[in-house]
């Protein structure tokens, strides 16, 4: 078993700019990783993930701006000399090398010793799941992609780097084995402490695996924190939209009094809410509720925010179903177990739903804004 590596790092970008051609990729931006930190940026195509991590692997060269591997200034530094590896999307494993060949090819570069390979490699392969004598021997035709992704990861870790960056690497894998890398990739990370930046897409995959969550708009960290204050505190309609899936409320301020304001969000249907710093009377307001947050009744229950509306469509998804509503010109998207209502609704049934106060999110301005 490997310890956990002493060598890892804290890592700043600083005012960094990239554009190709006249499309501006990145521009002023800015990213601090603690040492040890499992960092995800987090994005739609296009947003600068990518980009980023290139910038921090070497391949490409920011247009102004610093970039810190610890105490080192390395933005215009080459790759081989960062002391960092990378775990790409489609395993780039090397098909003439069998497994042991592949994971070694690092450390002979570095002109390690044979004896100290055989060793590194062996605990390495163990470590990820691929038992050393099974497999050493095998090529990569002979691997599935789960296996080629084991391996791929301890090609990259077994020089110890003081940084792993890792580019979507599981979006090749299926469903099921994708879930299960996810668990082996947040393990060995914990279990080696290696400071790592990890690209995706999958909203999902950054809530599982991160400590820190980095989510790019247009080349622009729209918001970075945990997994549970990105989820429960997006600060912008893109962030609470990407993240999670949510319900977007338009209103107007109609009253306030003590810490309780009342929403109007159409002639008949007013919502109550806690009062936030940016709410002031006829301001306009955007409310946001998960829909997993959202009770759902054959009954009528009994509180505030309580609404009766009428179902549009029903998704069974085995113990769990997606239930749209509607409640006059509003249309709900509820996430709810199927115990919740008894039995799966059937479009024109009549359903109460309640919005709890405390579940509410509020934003100032329109949707869009």
């Amino acid at each position: 078993m490997i310890s956990a590596l002493d060598n890892n790092v804290h890592i700043r970008m600083v005012n960094i700019s990239k554009s190709f051609g006249e499309n501006k990729v990145l521009e002023n931006f800015f990213i601090n990783v603690e040492k040890g930190e499992f960092l995800t940026i987090l994005g739609p195509s296009g947003c600068g993930k990518t980009t980023t991590l290139n910038l921090l692997a070497g391949f490409l060269f920011p247009d102004s701006g610093e970039i810190w591997i610890g105490d080192r200034e390395v933005s215009r530094i080459p790759s081989h000399k960062r002391n960092l590896a990378m775990v790409f999307q489609n395993f780039a494993l090397f098909p003439h090398m069998n497994v042991y060949e592949n994971v070694s090819f690092g450390l002979k570069i570095r002109k390690v010793s044979n004896d100290i390979i055989y060793k590194k490699v062996e605990n390495m392969l163990n470590l990820v799941g691929l038992d050393f004598e099974t497999y050493k021997d095998r090529y990569s035709h002979q691997l599935s992609g789960g296996e080629q992704q084991r391996v791929s990861l301890a090609r990259a870790l077994v020089i110890e780097p003081e940084v792993l960056l890792l580019d979507e690497p599981l979006s090749n894998l299926d469903a099921k084995l994708r879930n299960n890398m996810r668990v082996e990739i947040k393990k060995i990370q914990e279990d080696i402490g290696t400071t790592t930046i990890y690209v995706t897409h999958d909203q999902e995959e950054a809530l599982a695996l991160s400590n820190k969550i980095a989510l790019l708009h247009e080349g622009k960290i729209s918001q970075i924190g945990s997994p549970p204050q990105i989820y429960s505190n997006p600060k912008s309609k893109f962030v609470a939209d990407f993240i999670g899936h949510s319900n977007f409320i338009q209103g107007t301020v109609s009253e306030i009094a003590d810490d309780e304001v009342i929403i109007q969000i159409y002639e008949g249907l007013k919502i109550h809410t806690d009062l936030r710093d940016f709410m002031k009377k006829n301001r306009e307001v955007t409310l946001i509720i998960r829909d997993e947050n959202i009770m759902i009744s054959e009954n009528k229950i009994i509180g505030e925010n309580v609404f009766k509306g009428e179902v549009e469509s029903s998704l069974y998804l085995g113990p769990f179903q997606r239930t749209y509503v509607r409640i006059g010109d509003l249309y709900l998207s509820i996430f709810h177990k199927l115990d919740k209502f008894g039995r799966l609704p059937r479009r024109g049934d009549s359903i109460f739903v309640q919005l709890e106060r405390h579940q509410l999110m509020a934003l100032p301005g329109e949707i869009g804004h």
